[in-house]
């Protein structure tokens, strides 16, 4: 049965060869904007399920398949905090985190010829407090550009993490052991 990645983000591709041997990876080009009203969960879930569905209708009925989409992000009081769009809008971000929990949310959904499964996971997680410099400084190393939430928990970013409650793989962009479980449901 093929597999395919729907994300062409390095670290999801890391985190599934934990899972499965072979797999292939597709990015899915789907609209990311946040809906009017729309709670952080049901985001992620709706991003990743598109995501699955968009690289599934293109792979047609030609062979058995398995797609697996998913979708990151990092919620503050309820606000969904994307990627940073310059170093002014990582400081704004950096500096509400700083000191305080904040939440991460993964959905992922998989997505077979006649079922699909789509579940979604959420890891506390608490910064240490940020100077004006540690931002500075973290965001010269270019690691915050891309990534939701300004920082990234297993890189540099890491080091900014003063606790986490919950699954450290799903912070990074996939939940390890629930992704597992649904797959021996395929």
């Amino acid at each position: 049965m093929k597999i395919v990645l729907a994300s062409q983000s390095p670290r999801r591709k890391a985190l599934l060869s934990h899972l499965v041997e072979e797999f292939t990876v597709q990015a899915a080009d789907i609209d990311e904007t946040v809906l009017s009203g729309e709670l952080p969960v049901d985001y992620v879930e709706r991003l990743a399920l598109q995501k699955a569905q968009c690289i599934a209708k293109e792979l047609g009925s030609a062979e058995p398949f398995v797609v697996i989409g998913s979708d990151t992000t990092v919620v503050f009081d309820q606000h969904i905090l994307g990627k940073p769009e310059n170093f002014e809008h990582c400081r704004s971000m950096l500096s509400m985190l700083s000191g305080r929990t904040h939440q991460v949310y993964t959905a992922f959904s998989v997505v077979g010829r006649n079922k699909h499964i789509t579940e979604s996971v959420c890891t506390e997680v608490t910064f240490a407090q940020l100077s004006d410099e540690d931002i500075e400084q973290y965001w010269a190393t270019g690691e915050p550009q891309d990534k939701a939430g300004a920082y990234a928990i297993q890189g540099i970013g890491g080091k900014f993490v003063k606790s986490i409650n919950g699954s450290v793989s799903n912070v990074v962009g996939l939940p390890l052991v629930e992704l597992q479980q649904v797959l021996k449901d395929f």
